[in-house]
């Protein structure tokens, strides 16, 4: 993306709004084949503070 010190807000939002897209369309992610969230570690009790964390 170019330098957008020298462009007003509205122009800066604008133009980092289109090096998204562009970024999106050139190279896009690959779909995920798990659910979001579901790696993550579960908790089971909250109870007994930090050492079941």
């Amino acid at each position: 993306m170019a330098n957008t010190k020298t462009l007003s807000t509205d122009e800066r939002k604008k133009a980092k709004r289109t090096a998204r897209k562009k970024i999106k369309t050139e190279k896009p992610k690959k779909t995920r084949d798990y659910a979001r969230g579901s790696k993550k570690r579960k908790v089971k009790k909250m109870v007994r503070g930090q050492s079941k964390r």
